[in-house]
Order: structure tokens, then sequence, then C-alpha cells
């Protein structure tokens, strides 16, 4: 199956990544080079784009996409949280724009065997990563009903975790779950009618929460944001899409912070705890998709761009 994945809110991240031809840009999750396709597009015979992605499948549909523009374009099988290490192997101290696309593609959700989906029955899996030993069947199996309660609450914003977790836990104790269709069976039992009328699939909360454990991908980006900006040129842009509540509130937050971060209390004449502004924070709301592009991908439904200025 080919690694397809319309690229979301892609004019509003070109338009405001402000790309110079001559410039070096990092997508941190290169997918299957939608993004990084028009970026290159850009550059000149001195621009360069670095490609980051954990995902096998993106790495070789993206170096085949991407292939036609020779040495301009480098692509490394790491996770973003490492851009900064992967960009001093590379022998680049600083970067003129960054890119985070935290979407799951299309191919991960439309390839049953990953496990990423609720509407296919197929392996409990959902590794971006394959190289990683633990699975979703491994959190579904082996953590406590308190630990499942948490994560489905936390990270699916599940009004019925604590009822799901324990469905889970009587589940497995007769036997294991092992695909995602089994775990569809117990969500649907566990969910009040009445719920799944008004509050669309039953998985859906569910698995985003397995998902985001499994992967680390709240703290993955919360650890690793500060680090990726300070990467940043003079005038540089970081670009971040987000795709739930969850994330969007990370990232305007920690952007916020890198504009203003001075601790002291507001009735001090002048700042004496020293921490400088990093630049600027360009979206006071964040970019929403257009009326034009919800028509024609609707999986861009709960897309969020926001953009920050790096000012050394």
């Amino acid at each position: 199956m080919e690694f397809a994945h319309t690229s979301v809110l892609l004019d509003e991240v070109i338009e405001n990544l402000n790309i110079r031809p001559d410039g070096i840009y990092a997508d941190g999750t290169l997918g299957g080079g939608g993004h990084s396709s028009e970026i290159l597009k850009r550059l000149g015979s001195k621009g360069q784009l670095i490609g980051i992605d954990q995902d096998e499948d993106a790495i070789k549909a993206a170096s085949a996409r991407l292939a036609l523009f020779g040495e301009r374009c480098r692509i490394v099988r790491r996770n973003y949280e490492e851009m900064p290490s992967v960009m001093k192997e590379l022998g680049i101290d600083q970067v003129d724009g960054i890119l985070l696309d935290l979407g799951v593609s299309s191919y991960q959700l439309d390839e049953a065997d990953r496990g990423f989906s609720y509407m296919a029955d197929a392996p409990l899996d959902m590794r971006m990563d394959r190289r990683k030993a633990m699975t979703a069947a491994d959190i579904v199996n082996g953590y406590s009903e308190e630990e499942l309660t948490r994560i489905l609450r936390v990270y699916g914003e599940e009004k019925f975790a604590h009822r799901i977790a324990s469905d889970i836990v009587k589940a497995r104790a007769e036997k294991e779950i092992a695909t995602t269709g089994e775990l569809v069976a117990i969500l649907r039992k566990a969910i009040p009618m009445k719920a799944q009328k008004t509050g669309g699939h039953p998985a859906k909360r569910t698995f985003q929460a397995i998902r985001i454990e499994l992967n680390r991908e709240l703290g993955v980006l919360e650890d690793s944001l500060e680090a990726m900006t300070d990467l940043l040129s003079d005038g540089g842009r970081f670009c971040i899409i987000t795709f739930h509540s969850l994330e969007d509130r990370i990232v305007k937050d920690a952007f916020r912070r890198f504009e203003n971060p001075c601790t002291c209390p507001p009735n001090f004449p002048v700042c004496v705890c020293g921490k400088r502004s990093k630049g600027k924070v360009i979206t006071r709301k964040p970019i929403l998709p257009s009326a034009e592009e919800l028509a024609v991908n609707s999986r861009s439904k709960s897309a969020k761009l926001r953009v920050f200025e790096k000012h050394i």
C-alpha cells in the first residue's frame, strides 16, 4: 500500500515558514514527504531540508518521493525529540525553520495491520516506531485497572474511563485481548448507547489514549519544544500542527512561555529573574483549515497550526 497522506494546512505552513532559498529547514514528522516536497521546491542549490521520522514506511515513501531533490534533502530515521543530536551529527548549528505535523498519517490509519484504526480488525499494535518492543496489546492486557482509567481519562478525555477499564480487566481475565476488533466490542458494551449516538465512534477516545501512552506523544512534545526552539536562527519560524486539545494546549503554553518567560511577581517594577524572551508568538489564535480544505480532506477537521518566531 502506498504511503498516502494529504498534507494538512499545506499552503498555510509554507506561507508561515517564510522560506529563504538558501535556508536550512527541518521537518520533524516527515511522513510521506508532502510538506517537505513543497519546502524543497522553494529552496535553491544552497538550501537544505532535513527530514526526520521514526516510521520505517514513512522513511521509505519519503525517500522515493524526495529523491529528485538530491543532496538538498537528507532523511534520518529518528524521533523528532532527537532533532538537536541529529543536527549535531550532520554538522548543523542552526536551522531557519522547523515543522511538526503531529497527526497520525492516513497511511497509518488505513493500513490495517498497524492497529491504529478502530474501523478494521487487526493486531493491537499502534507503534509508530516498529523497532520498539512494546505494543498496544501490552498496555491493554498489562496495565492495572487504575492505570487504564488514568490514561483513558487524561489522554482520551473519556467520560466512561472507569467503566471501560473495569470491562477491559474483566474481559482479559478470560482471554487475552489481541485485536482491535476485540477491544472495540468491549468498548461498545461499556459505553451507554445514548452516549454512542451523540459522541461519535465509541472507540475513538480509547484508541487515542492508548496510542498517546504507547508512543509517549505528549511527553515527547513537552520535553523537546524548548531544545528545538533553541536550534532556530534569528527570525526562524517554528510551525506546529496539532490534532487534539491536549497537544494544542502544550504548544500554546510553551510558545507563550518562550515569548514571556519572566517569573517575577507582577508588582515588580523591573524584571530581576533574568529570563530572556526567545521571540514572539505569530499566531495569537491558531490557524484552522479553510472550508475548501475541509471539503476535500475531512481528516483536517481538528487541525490547528501555531507559529512562533525566534529572536536572538
